[in-house]
């Protein structure tokens, strides 16, 4: 336990710090979940969700942690303008761990209908301050007292995050985009909670994009709980663009009611280490879920995509798909797991992951897994790892298409049916050119963006 104690006397230091300068409801859970963590510790590869991703040495660097809320001198206009081209989305950003607020831009007319309609969105700690009622409603209701030990290290050291509320049968139009960036003059950790929540038959587009401001060691701990109500519909996609100095770790709880239909994107195109863990909890009758993502790796980038798709009831849909494309020595991890429980008839669930080693040394670990209880199902799941195919690399050598061109020609194409699966027009041609630029070997960056330097 020696990683952990640094933090354990951390807690025990400046646990009522750190309550001050959070809400009240965000409080309610910390302490009982820093003695879970006390008990369980950061997860280790002894257990098989983590065999092949060492979590525990990615804490023992000595990081800052901003627990007496020193505000963030940046504002939204001097930070970044990450537009892509003609998604006009309505644009938020967390700066390490803190929501960034500028209360001197005016805000928008349609920004103005949806508060009247009763969306709120922000800082979270702002609102469970303000709507404690709401809030506690849902916050820690996704998550509940079996997480691991890294989503109890978060659930005792958040303070702030942002907050979704969208009411009964209310639609956003325009997605919603959140701009994680870290920011430092030394090694930081981030620790911020994420809480979203559509009523029933309500609608929103979430996009998420992670930065990096500066070359130095950061360590980002984000959980999300997403609740989504009967008959609404919710699409989000995760957009990290870091760089090798960064350890992301993201947790996602989804929780859906009957007729809701979820998409789930995921792609990592520049990072250092990552760990994405998604559970969906599929709770009512004709509940859709997609989930989907890419990675792309090189140099000794890790990139673990672990997820859970729970189908707790019958009539449910569920479909999965994952690819990698890794180079040099870069790792790749998959472990998805799809439960039947007893009871849930009519269940259909499909998942598959396919992969590509570039070099010898470059590893992916997949490990598809289908567990079922009942026994009018359709299921089914597989996985492949291999190299590039030489027969068309031949086939486009052939008609004079350079070798470096034809093989990244070729991965794009392999990557394609993820990248079609972005309803977002604008979204999909600008992931489809920044997934191009990557196998080019460019750093792309956003339009204006004073943010993806490198």
């Amino acid at each position: 336990m020696e990683i952990e104690q640094s933090y354990i006397d951390i807690y025990k230091e400046f646990h009522e710090e750190l309550k001050s300068n959070s809400a009240e409801v965000m409080n309610q859970g910390r302490d009982a979940a820093f003695d879970q963590f006390v008990a369980l510790g950061f997860p280790t590869q002894k257990l098989e969700a983590y065999r092949y991703t060492d979590v525990r040495s990615r804490f023992a660097t000595d990081y800052g942690m901003n627990l007496r809320r020193v505000p963030c001198r940046l504002t939204p206009s001097e930070l970044v303008k990450c537009n892509v081209p003609g998604i006009n989305s309505h644009l938020f950003f967390v700066v390490n761990d803190s929501f960034l607020s500028d209360a001197s831009l005016p805000l928008s007319r349609d920004m103005e209908e949806l508060m009247e309609k009763g969306v709120l969105w922000g800082s979270l700690k702002e609102h469970a301050e303000k709507y404690p009622e709401l809030v506690a409603r849902y916050y820690g209701k996704a998550v509940g007292s079996e997480a691991d030990g890294l989503t109890m290290f978060n659930t005792a050291f958040a303070q702030d995050g942002f907050f979704l509320y969208v009411p009964k049968n209310v639609v956003i139009e325009k997605p919603v985009q959140l701009i994680n960036v870290m920011h430092a003059n030394a090694d930081m950790m981030a620790n911020s909670r994420n809480l979203i929540v559509l009523e029933e038959g309500a609608s929103a587009k979430f996009l998420v994009c992670a930065h990096t401001m500066d070359k130095l060691n950061f360590l980002c701990n984000r959980v999300t709980e997403v609740f989504v109500g009967k008959n609404a519909s919710y699409e989000q996609y995760k957009l990290e663009q870091t760089n090798y100095m960064m350890n992301n770790f993201g947790a996602l709880f989804v929780k859906q009611e009957a007729g809701s239909h979820v998409v789930i994107n995921d792609s990592t195109l520049h990072n250092g280490f990552t760990r994405n863990s998604i559970r969906v909890d599929l709770d009512g009758e004709h509940a859709e879920t997609l989930l989907c993502g890419m990675a792309i790796g090189d140099r000794e980038e890790h990139i673990d995509n672990t997820t859970y798709i729970n189908h707790n009831v019958p009539n449910c849909h569920s479909r999965e798909l994952y690819k990698y494309v890794v180079d040099d020595s870069s790792v790749g991890v998959f472990a998805g797991r799809v439960l039947v429980k007893e009871g849930a008839q009519k269940t259909e669930a499909y998942q598959s992951c396919k992969n590509i080693c570039m070099t010898k040394e470059a590893h992916v670990y997949s490990k598809p897994q289908l567990e079922i209880y009942a026994d009018d199902v359709k299921c089914s799941h597989g996985a492949t790892t291999g190299q590039m195919d030489e027969t068309a690399l031949f086939y486009m050598r052939a008609r004079g298409i350079s070798e470096k061109e034809a093989k990244m020609l070729l991965m794009l194409a392999f990557m394609d049916d993820v990248i079609e699966k972005i309803s977002l027009e604008a979204l999909r041609n600008k992931i489809r050119l920044l997934v191009e630029k990557r196998f080019r070997g460019e750093l792309a960056k956003c339009s204006g963006c004073v943010i993806c330097k490198e």
